[in-house]
């Protein structure tokens, strides 16, 4: 193969590889953009990921349901890991796993970590694809000593799942995202019990009818209680635990937390940068085609934002997949486009994208916003002089809410939008 090929060269030559599009992170958005790259004729596509194995966070979620849109069957997530990488190299998309991409450099350029020493890269184009992580118990500023058994849902699925590990068997889970439900079932997996799911707010943060899973494993659901402390010495021996309405405190005996979501982009690489990063969403910026500030850079799935569904994820890098080849293949002078530069207000949260260059006709059909609290109301896109486009609006926190461009009109001849709640 072509990238076997290069990259055999590339050790030996000055540790300088040449590559068409080099893609950071071996998730559903990074593997599904690969593919469709080299479904599209691009020849030399190189995924650099610094784990063993490739498939992003989807490895170590043992349970269904994946890939009912990409494979037309239910599978657990290690099963839709498997088949996104065995697609991605059956396409002839070179996997180099352990390989740390440690600086973003300007114009495509990477400095990378391998087994083999150190590796530059110099891509034509370059796909940031590396994701989210979650919260962990340092960064919520949780009171307490540093007892063994405490830890995120994705280490404790990533314990389990990879290596066959319990860090504890009686568990209280810290909030009720979604992923916290896919702690009580990789739970059941391991024969672990969990003794209580504490949510701060008045209903659980996941979608109904999530609740009823907690319900039939026997998983005490607590809302309006939030974590105060962390009791024990050398392992977690139970936590303090304060009602939101009384203020009444109490203790739960337990011998491990699991704290789930609170979820951010994985965007360490950006901000160490010359990357412009988005301080709402916490991702990178991004225009309608996923480019980035530096027009050799494109971004797809959670890094943008978190969080969304793997198979959201998997779309998205299909997409701007394919807006990478056309890219490649019309070479446009996107660094001159003149630009809408798109903003939003409290309660919205973010945007995605933040801004749409005015010579591109393809890209995103949605804008992508999210509330961080429940709103009654109106939602409102407007230029300097007039609303373009309005909704009635009724929505929890953290839903994904979608704004068709198609319906804003002709933009072209502004210069900003604006994105805001009338209440």
């Amino acid at each position: 193969m072509i990238c076997q090929w290069v990259y055999r060269v590339a050790i030996m030559n000055n540790n300088v590889m040449e590559v068409d599009v080099a893609i950071i992170g071996a998730g559903p958005a990074g593997l599904a953009a690969a593919t469709v790259l080299r479904q599209r004729g691009v020849q030399r596509v190189v995924v650099l990921d610094r784990e063993e194995q490739g498939g992003g966070v989807p490895r170590h979620c043992g349970h269904p349901p994946f890939g009912m849109r990409e494979f037309y069957r239910v599978l657990t997530g290690p099963q839709y890991a498997t088949r996104l990488v065995a697609k991605a190299l059956e396409a002839g998309v070179k996997l180099l796993q352990r390989h740390s991409v440690t600086a973003l450099l300007e114009g495509g350029e990477l400095e990378v970590a391998t087994p083999n020493g150190l590796l530059n890269v110099v891509a034509k184009r370059v796909l940031i694809a590396t994701g989210i992580r979650e919260t962990p118990r340092s960064a919520r500023l949780i009171s307490g000593a540093r007892p063994l058994g405490i830890t995120t849902t994705g280490a404790f699925q990533s314990m389990f799942y990879l290596k066959g590990l319990v860090p504890c068997t009686r568990p209280v889970i810290i909030g009720t995202e979604l992923v916290a439900f896919s702690a009580v079932l990789t739970a059941a997996s391991a024969g672990v019990k969990p003794v209580a799911m504490i949510e701060a707010n008045s209903r659980i943060s996941a979608r109904h009818p999530c609740e009823l899973l907690a319900h039939f494993r026997g998983v005490p659901l607590l809302l309006n209680t939030e974590l105060e402390s962390i009791l024990g010495g050398a392992k977690v021996e139970g936590v303090s635990v304060k009602n939101t309405h009384t203020g009444e405190s109490r203790s739960i005996d337990c011998d491990g937390v699991i704290f789930s979501g609170q979820f951010t982009p994985e965007v360490a690489l950006g901000r160490m940068s010359h990357l412009r990063v988005d301080s709402a969403s916490g991702g990178l910026q991004i225009d309608q085609v996923g480019r980035c500030s530096d027009p050799a850079y494109f971004a797809a799935g959670n890094v943008l934002r978190a969080v969304e569904t793997a198979g959201w994820s998997y779309r998205e890098g299909c997409s701007v997949g394919g807006w990478i080849a056309d890219d490649l293949a019309f070479k446009s002078p996107v660094s001159v486009d003149r630009e809408v530069v798109i903003s939003c207000d409290d309660p919205i949260k973010f945007v995605v994208p933040q801004r749409i260059k005015l010579r591109q006709l393809k890209g995103f059909k949605h804008l992508q916003v999210r509330m961080n609290r429940a709103v009654h109301g109106e939602l409102v896109v407007a230029s300097d002089t007039e609303v373009l486009w309005r909704k009635k609006l009724s929505t929890l926190p953290e839903r994904r809410i979608l704004i068709p461009v198609g319906k804003l009109g002709d933009i072209s001849a502004l210069t900003s939008l604006r994105i805001t709640v009338r209440e």
